[in-house]
Formats: C-alpha cells, sequence, structure tokens
C-alpha cells in the first residue's frame, strides 16, 4: 500500500490509530499491539500478498537466533560468534537471492559466456530494509545491547508500517521501549496534529513535486540521443529534484504516521542539499543507512582506527556495498564508488588545510551529487553516458540567441507579454520553471523537522494541510516512492 494513495490516507491510517486507541482505552494493551502487527501485515501484503511468508519467515528466524545470543550468554565467544555469523549470513542470503541473483547470473553471463537461466525474480517489497533493521538488531544483541523474549514485540519492532517499506532503518532499543510507556497508550492531541501536518507535507512533496518532476525524467532517461545542453540539464536536476522531494516526503509521511502513534522515528533526512562537502552530504541524506554502514561494516573493518591506506579501503568498501545495497546494477556500484572516491578526495583535501568559499564548496559538492545521481537513474551505461555526453554539449547546445535574449528584457519591462515565455526560454523550459524554486526551497526554508518542532497550530499549518487535501484530490496516476525499487 503506498502512502500517496486514497485507500492509506483515508482508510487505512485513520482506521488503524482509531482502533489502536481504543484498545488501549480498554486496557486491551496485547491486542492493541496484535491490531497494529495485523495492520502491519496487511498493509504489507496489499501490493503483493505472495510475499508475505516470506516476512514471517524472516522474523522468525531473526527471532530464534536473537533469543538463542540473548539465552547462550555463558556460552563461548566463539559459539555466539559463530551464531550472530550464521545469522546475518542467512539474511545475506535471503537479500541476495531475490535481489541479486538475476544479476549475477547475468554478469556470469556476459563476462564467461555462460548460459545460466534468470529466474526473473520480483523484488519483494522493503526486503532491504526489513532486513538490515534485523541484522542491526542480532548485532546489538550479541553485544548485549537488546533483549527480546516477546514474539509479539518482536513482530512489531519489524512490521511497524511507518518504517516497513522504506526506513528508517531502526535500532530495536529506540524504538520499542516507546511502545512500553504508559503516556503512550493514550492519544495525545499534540502528536497528532504534528502527524498530520507531517503527512501533509510529504504528500505535496511527492504529488506536487517529485511525481512532476518525474515527468520530465522519464522523458529525458527515456531519450537520451536527443538531448542537447539544457536540456540534459534539465533532466538531470530534475532526477537531483524528483528524488529529493520523494524521500524526504516519504520519510515526513512515515514519522508522520508513526507521531500518530506516540513514536517518535529517527530523523532520516535533513537539508541535504545544503550540505558544503560529500561528507556532509552523507549526514544528512538517508541518515540511518549511513549510520548502519558505519556502525556495521566501516567500524567492524577497522575504521579509521587502522593506517591510512587501510582507512581509504575501509571507506570505498563501505560505499561501495552501499551502491550496490541500493540496486542490483553495475550503474549502483559506480555510483557508490564515486561517492566513496569524492569522501576520499575529501579526506585527502581536508588534510592540506586548505577550504572553499562557501558558495564555491556548496556548488562542487551540489554538482558532483547532481552527476552521480545520473548513473543512479539510468536504466544502462549507455543511457548515462548519453546525459553526461549531452550535459557537456557534445550532443548540441541550445543558447539564446540575442534576439531571444532581447525579448526576454522585453518580457521583463512588460512590453510582451509574460505568456510568450515558452519561445523565450527553449528547450526544457517548463522544467526549469521548477528547478528554480526547488533550489531556493532547499537552500532557504526550514525543513520539516525544524518545523515539527516548532510545530504550533495557526493559518499557515492550516494553510500546509489545505494544500495537502489539494494534493490528495490530484492523485491520478498513483506512482510509488522511488526508495521502494531498493
Amino acid at each position: 500500500m503506498l502512502f500517496s494513495s486514497h485507500e492509506y490516507l483515508l482508510l487505512f491510517l485513520p482506521l488503524s490509530v482509531i482502533l489502536y486507541f481504543l484498545l488501549h482505552n480498554w486496557r486491551a494493551t496485547r491486542i492493541a499491539k496484535a491490531w497494529l502487527v495485523l495492520a502491519s501485515l496487511f498493509f504489507y501484503g496489499w501490493w503483493n500478498p505472495k510475499y508475505i511468508p516470506l516476512i514471517l519467515f524472516s522474523i522468525l528466524m531473526n527471532f530464534a537466533v536473537g533469543t538463542l545470543l540473548t539465552r547462550m550468554r555463558s556460552k563461548g565467544a566463539f559459539f555466539r560468534k559463530s551464531l550472530l555469523v550464521a545469522g546475518i549470513s542467512l539474511n545475506v542470503i535471503l537479500l541476495g537471492y531475490f535481489k541479486y541473483y538475476d544479476f549475477l547470473v547475468e554478469t556470469s553471463n556476459a563476462f564467461f559466456g555462460t548460459h545460466g537461466a534468470m529466474h526473473h525474480l520480483i523484488l519483494p517489497l522493503g526486503i532491504s530494509f526489513f532486513t538490515f533493521t534485523q541484522i542491526a538488531f542480532l548485532v546489538d544483541t550479541y553485544r548485549k545491547d537488546v533483549e527480546e523474549y516477546s514474539l509479539m514485540n518482536y513482530f512489531l519492532f519489524v512490521t511497524f508500517f511507518p518504517h516497513l517499506i522504506a526506513g528508517p532503518i531502526i535500532h530495536h532499543a529506540e524504538m520499542m521501549p516507546q511502545f512500553k510507556h504508559m503516556d503512550n497508550a493514550a492519544a495525545n492531541y499534540r502528536n497528532l496534529s504534528v502527524g498530520i501536518f507531517l503527512v501533509s507535507m510529504g504528500l505535496i512533496k511527492k504529488v506536487l513535486i517529485a511525481d512532476r518532476f518525474g515527468e520530465w525524467v522519464s522523458a529525458g532517461f527515456d531519450h537520451p540521443e536527443a538531448l542537447n545542453l539544457l536540456s540534459a540539464w534539465a533532466t538531470s536536476l530534475s532526477y537531483t529534484f524528483q528524488i529529493y522531494f520523494d524521500f524526504s516526503g516519504y520519510t515526513d509521511m512515515a514519522l508522520g504516521a508513526a507521531l500518530m502513534f506516540n513514536i517518535v522515528l529517527p530523523i532520516n533526512f535533513n537539508s541535504p542539499y545544503k550540505a558544503l562537502d560529500i561528507q556532509d552530504f552523507w549526514r544528512r541524506w538517508h541518515i540511518t543507512l549511513s549510520r548502519f554502514l558505519r556502525e556495521y561494516i566501516y567500524i567492524p573493518l577497522g575504521g579509521n582506527r587502522t593506517r591510512e591506506t587501510l582507512v581509504y579501503a575501509n571507506l570505498m568498501v563501505t560505499f561501495l556495498i552501499g551502491g550496490l545495497w541500493h540496486g542490483a546494477g553495475w550503474t549502483f556500484l559506480f555510483w557508490g564508488f564515486l561517492h566513496g572516491a569524492a569522501i576520499l578526495v575529501h579526506r585527502a583535501w581536508k588534510k592540506t588545510g586548505l577550504t572553499l568559499p562557501r558558495w564555491l564548496a556548496w556548488l562542487v559538492t551540489f554538482n558532483f551529487v547532481n552527476m552521480a545521481w545520473v548513473f543512479f537513474r539510468a536504466k544502462s551505461w549507455g543511457d548515462a553516458i548519453g546525459v553526461l555526453k549531452a550535459m557537456s554539449g557534445l550532443q548540441g547546445t541550445y543558447l539564446p540567441d540575442l534576439p531571444v535574449l532581447r525579448r526576454g528584457l522585453a518580457v521583463l519591462s512588460g512590453k510582451v507579454d509574460f505568456l510568450d515565455w515558452k519561445s523565450i526560454m527553449g528547450p526544457g523550459r517548463d522544467a526549469y520553471l521548477f528547478i528554480i524554486p526547488a533550489v531556493i526551497f532547499c537552500l532557504v526554508f526550514k525543513n520539516s523537522n525544524e518545523l515539527a518542532q516548532r510545530f504550533e497550530p495557526g493559518w499557515k499549518t492550516m494553510c500546509v494541510v489545505a494544500t495537502g487535501l489539494y494534493a490528495l484530490l490530484h492523485i491520478f496516476n498513483m506512482s510509488e516512492f522511488l526508495y521502494f525499487n531498493f
């Protein structure tokens, strides 16, 4: 079920919240949790019911391993570590089969001339997220940071629908204690208000902004050979803002829905396009994934506690895994490599003690991220190279000539009707009319986290909710959130 669907917003979400608090009000706490688990499984199965057994198997397997790790603390370190490795391996195998089997077979066929048969598997919704969530649980259990003996609580931890499909990737200790707090068993009207506000913000970003950018993205990436300089930049920038508003919108809706249940999920998105370097970008973009990669891959590899060459190697391996986690394809792997290389350059640059002016640091960072997104979005190497060639002007340019510039000045002076702007801007003109405000929005205004923290009911918040209702009325061709594919 999509967060931006009528079924979810008008039926599923309000009914889930109302019945959850009614059951608590009737002092049926366990039934309230069971209701939330069943509702979450229904939410998951709405897209494809046949994958419910998969998530059930994954939950039961990880709960069993976690319980063994907790109850056998008196056993030797070798036994517990072997059990942890076995649990992680089972998760990786499950994820690897559904997500990477066809990719590995296709790669083997291409490089070694084999003739392996691909299964053409449909990626189960959210498998990357609930797998990483449970790997983190196993490691935390091994480290004695958490223990969970209740199967009901563990089901709730994994399936809680606001984070189930596309994150945030959460720790058991940061969410489950909130369900035990007695104050959270009753409806909190401030939390409900802030939750509705965040859901409205997310809906606006998804339906009215991200999906609009998506039209230009598809047109450009589907036909890269037809792009010229301006239209190629319109295409790449459109995707840069499509994924920004899409993911930001999803995050707002996830945090807002959780808050309606009095559950505070970790911030996962914090104005990443304000970053002045690539390290800062990754502290702001998909924050919980960055945390997972740092805590469960980079640090166990040795982190920065080893010699410099190994630190660089650890960073690159971490980003390659991050790239591959996003998708089974060489373009995703190369996207991870680009970001890993950028982190290495940034680390080396910091050691020189040199600094760039803030505007130049932002410009370099933003343009690198924009260029790297081309590989993230492209369906093939050829498409990515085609878009980049066009962005460099190798497929033709379209620059306004002097008469067109004069017409532009005439528009500004009021001598020409503004409706004649189409003949002035040329290819990509529609996209640029959205791109320019998007840049301003991302750089100047407070983000949703800041607005939620300072939330006060008033005409401004009512305008946001009203615009969200307007967006709801304009959901005609529903599109998935981009991170659902990862």
